[in-house]
């Protein structure tokens, strides 16, 4: 039975994780962002809500659909929750995915929303155009004329407020290689998930690692100073109790292998999910070879199965199987 029976209970069952997890000394919190749907769908009260609540974690998405959004208004709120969470913390732990979206519930979901694409225009190309005008906002651009009568001055107004080093915080979710090269170009981390929307024949992993290094490639031709970010993501289902092995056992086997199916008109690569004991899980991961080649991994949870759960999935991954790719719990001293 699910333990997320309303949009109240996901919400406060949220921020309830979240704050286990930096309890549990796990590094952040990232949250799917999807519209017309009994999941999350606005992020920012709910990263903002984490923030003040939690003193270290990073708190981020994964990925937030550019099509839905106002840049302008979404660049506002990103700033005020960084700053909330930089109150009660270090600065800097706002880490925002976003992309072009994925298939969604809705039939043309962002034209309700009030966003059409201009003739000749993508949805893809509106995803990044946003993205353009929300990345320049943040980074303090000027992007409406002032008002001379108000002001005293013709020049350009940025948004306010503004959040120091968010725009070194954006993350690009890219589903195939080509928008990986353009990620990097861009100078935005990459966010990789469990699906590639494209297939060479190889395995998910290794399909990914090449992704991640055209994405560096393109990063240091591109000349960008900083080091860039990579995340992916992985399922992870330790099985450890009968509990466990009664929501998931029947599945270790045939989710033990890539899937590959049709979507968006094309082939797509699914990654396989890691469940079985930890130690086997722990072997697996360590021979990831995207695993291997990102500096973040991002763990999709069965939120659904309430926050005591998912503490203690978390907790299983955090001492048995996360320190076999080398991580090690934030405050320990390896």
């Amino acid at each position: 039975m699910s333990g997320t029976r309303s949009g109240r209970d996901a919400l406060v069952q949220s921020i309830e994780l979240a704050v286990a997890a930096e309890e549990l000394g796990i590094d952040g919190a990232y949250f799917r962002v999807h519209h017309f749907a009994r999941q999350l769908a606005s992020p920012f009260p709910l990263l903002a809500a984490i923030g003040a609540r939690t003193s270290r974690i990073e708190i981020g998405t994964g990925v937030i659909d550019m099509r839905y959004e106002n840049p302008l208004y979404m660049a506002e709120e990103a700033a005020a929750a960084d700053l909330i969470s930089a109150h009660t913390g270090g600065e800097g732990r706002l880490q925002l995915g976003v992309s072009r979206g994925s298939p969604e519930t809705a039939l043309h979901g962002a034209h309700s929303f009030g966003y059409l694409p201009e003739d000749g225009q993508t949805d893809a190309d509106l995803a990044r155009a946003k993205t353009e005008v929300f990345r320049a906002a943040i980074a303090g651009a000027g992007v409406a004329p002032a008002n001379p009568q108000m002001t005293g001055t013709n020049g350009m107004l940025p948004i306010q407020p503004q959040s120091p080093g968010l725009a070194d915080r954006i993350w690009w979710g890219s589903g195939t290689r080509a928008t990986a090269e353009w990620a990097g170009a861009q100078g935005m981390n990459l966010m990789s998930s469990t699906l590639l929307t494209e297939d060479t024949g190889v395995p998910f992993d290794e399909l990914q690692a090449e992704q991640i290094a055209r994405y560096r490639q393109a990063w240091a031709e591109a000349g960008w100073e900083r080091a860039p970010r990579v995340s992916v993501s992985r399922s992870i289902l330790p099985i450890v109790s009968d509990e466990d092995r009664g929501l998931f056992g029947e599945r270790e086997a045939s989710d033990a292998e890539d899937q590959i199916g049709f979507l968006d008109g094309g082939l797509a690569r699914f990654g396989k999910s890691y469940l079985g004991e930890p130690d086997r899980i722990a072997a697996e991961l360590a021979k990831d070879a995207a695993v291997q080649a990102a500096d973040t991994l991002l763990v999709t949870v069965p939120n659904q199965l309430g926050v005591d759960y998912n503490a203690r999935l978390l907790a299983t991954i955090a001492e048995h199987i996360a320190p076999a790719i080398g991580w090690a719990r934030a405050g320990s001293d390896t």
